[in-house]
């Protein structure tokens, strides 16, 4: 009974030594045997990663563009379009020309009209006087020459916007936030101004001497 008595001893003692070296530990090293770190949520506000998601807001430009009628500007021209192409194709058959020659028709100098086109000199000296001449034609080409360029521009600024989201600054200046005062006149008048304001008062008239009516052309 010695034997185990002393057994019973030496455990005794060698657990009270194990339980002085844990109470000896320092606090924090017990904390951080004792206690686990919570694992972090993934994509929480504070995470670097998280990126939280929103609809662009419409800009103030594009609000003011989205309503305008191009195909009521289209309408707007179309009475002249039509009548200076069934003039040019009248003159093709008064001249005994095939109906699809190509005719260019531009303002020269002195407000003039010209027309280019593979056609006999003479032939093309008459049918210039004839255009000349003709009052009625001359208003229709004078008033396209103004306005649809003005429609060129906003027709392909509105296209290439729906297309590819493409912003036009000149675009939103040329509209206004009153849609009663964006008629195709209100336009024309704009952009007649901005040209003066960028290029000096002589670019409004050089406009429309490059203007061109294409009769049996491609754009």
């Amino acid at each position: 009974m010695s034997l185990l008595a002393s057994l019973i001893q030496a455990s005794g003692r060698f657990q009270q030594a194990m339980d002085s070296r844990q109470s000896a530990k320092p606090a924090s090293e017990q904390a951080q045997t004792t206690t686990t770190k919570a694992p972090e949520a993934a994509g929480t506000p504070g995470d670097d990663r998280f990126t939280p998601s929103g609809r662009d807001q419409d800009s103030e430009g594009s609000l003011k563009t989205r309503n305008l009628s191009v195909a009521e500007y289209k309408q707007t021209i179309a009475q002249d379009l039509s009548h200076v192409r069934e003039t040019l194709r009248h003159k093709l058959a008064e001249y005994n020309l095939n109906p699809s020659t190509a005719l260019n028709v531009t303002k020269g100098e002195g407000g003039r009209t010209q027309v280019e086109g593979t056609l006999p000199d003479a032939v093309r000296a008459r049918i210039e006087q004839d255009l000349n001449n003709n009052r009625s034609f001359q208003e229709s080409f004078s008033r396209l020459s103004t306005n649809e360029p003005t429609l060129h521009f906003v027709d392909n600024a509105l296209k290439l916007n729906q297309a590819y989201g493409v912003h036009n600054s000149l675009l939103d200046a040329l509209v206004s936030e009153n849609q009663q005062f964006n008629g195709l006149q209100d336009l024309v008048h704009r952009y007649d101004n901005l040209k003066r304001n960028a290029g000096g008062t002589e670019i409004s008239a050089e406009d429309a001497r490059r203007y061109a009516f294409n009769l049996n052309t491609r754009a």
